[in-house]
């Protein structure tokens, strides 16, 4: 920064104002390439106590005009939030929209664009929506189309159904807070068949906006206490960052528990042992969280897995949460999804009127991936019924969750059936939908284990990889140098070099040691040959570089 330009910081000045014309100075220079080093300079110069209390005083003073001390700070802030971390929209995410904006504005890259393989948003992927779900959507949401003769009959009577159970006949009305009572009823029957005739009460049925809403909403429960009676709660290492950050929100005390990476991410009961008795001496274990088909790891739970967790909960008092939103995304030979209910009810009365259960769904996930409708429900099972009273409260106080997305979850879980004219439609679709993922996780399994220096289990179910990168000791020591996790360099070095925004295996979790990254198979699978081609052709110049 030149002489001019510095001069413009100085402190004796008229503070207030001197950033507008550091940025007027900086405009009338002719490169945008100023544009970091400007917003470098202000931060470094005005610092958050100046921006906040002035350079003389409590209060700053423009045109006669006194601005006082803010009363919210980082200082006076919820200190819990500050501990919140979501790597999945976290700083790579921020780098690629700016790199985005960066393309836009013709600032020349090694690419023509940003691939974003960080989340699972299956429609911004490419992934066509069900015709029959968003046929009623759509009858739903305009009504005078019941009178156009290009919907399908068995549509329009889904879409009367709706409506009539919908506040004045329409979408736009509140729900009850536990969510329309017929929708309730056709979850509860899909429950049944899904899970071979066990019984499923709708008064047990929570509707939510998507499933994050509802696991948000059980850990507010669960969690309570001071010190050594402060509630813990057990979650997967890999894992969801919606658990780690929502424990940090709520200041509970995270679990952490070890799938095991060599054997395809499974759950070893062992692990969860002496996860439990090593946080006894802090904290109160109180529930245990389960993901299953697994995010970001991709493994699908066996029955006799499942079982070793049921008894365990139930030796251990924990209340049982089980994360079930990939339910039909289960593509390896020999994987079945089973749901913890079903199990938890195949295993006997001591089991199943006993260990305290809430399941999870979605509408975001499996073949629909209709993440911004926010559909979801949760099931409660064994809930003391004085809880449930406060569960019930609790989500009064939000209202109700989306109407829409209450009436898309009723069509999920109320599909075309054979003897109805969209039915066929509707098989093709679902199963071409899951077939194509299928191929897409067998592929990408395939390509990166053929990279030296990356190790990728089978991607047993859901939407994810989680392969391991081995990284050379002089890219560790520069990480460190940047302040940067090992993984995290890894990934904005790739997403500088290639366009392509993975989301590094730091943000979930991992051994110490050992670095890995995320990435969603949802891509179209000629744009995913090219993500993975390009991620072997990085992966072996990094290592050269730093070898």
């Amino acid at each position: 920064m030149n002489e001019n330009a510095e001069s413009l910081f100085d402190t004796d000045s008229r503070h207030s104002w001197n950033i507008q014309r550091f940025l007027s100075y900086h405009c009338k220079q002719s490169s945008a390439v100023l544009i970091h080093s400007i917003l470098i300079s202000i931060i470094q110069r005005f610092t958050p106590e100046i921006l906040r209390k002035g350079i003389h005083g409590d209060t700053m003073t423009e045109n006669g005009c006194e601005y006082r001390e803010r009363v919210l700070t980082m200082d006076t802030m919820n200190p819990n939030v500050k501990r919140v971390e979501y790597a999945v929209r976290g700083p790579i995410v921020q780098r690629a929209v700016q790199i985005e904006r960066e393309l836009k504005m013709g600032i020349k890259k090694p690419f023509t664009e940003v691939i974003r393989a960080n989340i699972g948003d299956c429609h911004a992927m490419g992934q066509k929506p069900i015709t029959f779900f968003r046929q009623v959507l759509a009858l739903c949401s305009y009504p005078d189309l019941l009178e156009d003769g290009k919907f399908p009959e068995d549509a329009k009577s889904r879409a009367r159904r709706i409506l009539q159970a919908c506040g004045g006949g329409s979408l736009g009305a509140y729900s009850t807070s536990q969510g329309i009572e017929m929708i309730r009823q056709d979850i509860a029957r899909y429950i049944e068949r899904r899970d071979g005739g066990i019984t499923c009460d709708p008064d047990n049925i929570y509707l939510s906006t998507g499933a994050s809403d509802a696991i948000v909403t059980m850990l507010k429960l669960l969690v309570s206490g001071e010190g050594m009676s402060r509630t813990g709660v057990m979650i997967s290492i890999p894992q969801y960052p919606l658990y780690s950050a929502t424990l940090a929100e709520l200041g509970a005390v995270q679990i952490s528990y070890y799938l095991d990476e060599d054997n395809c991410w499974s759950l070893d009961i062992s692990e969860l042992r002496r996860a439990l008795q090593e946080a006894k001496k802090h904290c109160s274990p109180r529930a245990l969280c389960i993901i299953n088909p697994g995010n970001p790891t991709g493994q699908v739970q066996s029955r006799q897995c499942i079982e070793g967790v049921i008894r365990f909960a139930a030796a251990e008092k924990l209340f049982l949460m089980a994360d079930e939103v990939y339910q039909d995304n289960v593509y390896a030979d020999g994987c079945k999804f089973h749901s913890f209910k079903k199990v938890l009810f195949e295993m006997g009365l001591e089991y199943s009127e006993k260990v305290e259960l809430a399941s999870f769904h979605s509408t975001s996930k499996c073949y629909m991936g209709e993440c911004g409708f926010r559909g979801g429900y949760m099931e409660v099972v064994n809930l003391d019924p004085e809880v449930k009273v406060q569960l019930t409260k609790l989500v009064s106080v939000r209202l109700c969750p989306p109407v829409p997305g209450q009436a898309l979850l009723d069509v999920v879980v109320n599909p075309p059936q054979p003897d109805e004219p969209s039915y066929d439609t509707f098989i093709k679709e679902r199963t071409d939908t899951l077939a194509t993922l299928a191929e897409k996780a067998n592929m990408t399994q395939e390509i990166l284990n053929q990279v030296p220096g990356i190790k990728c289990n089978p991607v047993q179910g859901a939407m994810y990889t989680f392969p391991r990168i081995h990284l050379p000791p002089k890219a560790i020591l520069e990480a460190k140098e940047k302040e940067q996790t090992p993984d995290m360099f890894y990934c904005m070095k790739l997403l500088e070099e290639t366009g392509i925004c993975l989301v590094p295996g730091s943000g979930f979790g991992q051994r110490d040691g050992t670095y890995h990254f995320r990435m969603t198979i949802l891509p179209p699978k000629e744009k995913l040959k090219i993500v993975l081609a390009k991620i072997k052709e990085f992966h072996q110049h990094f290592m050269a570089q730093y070898s």
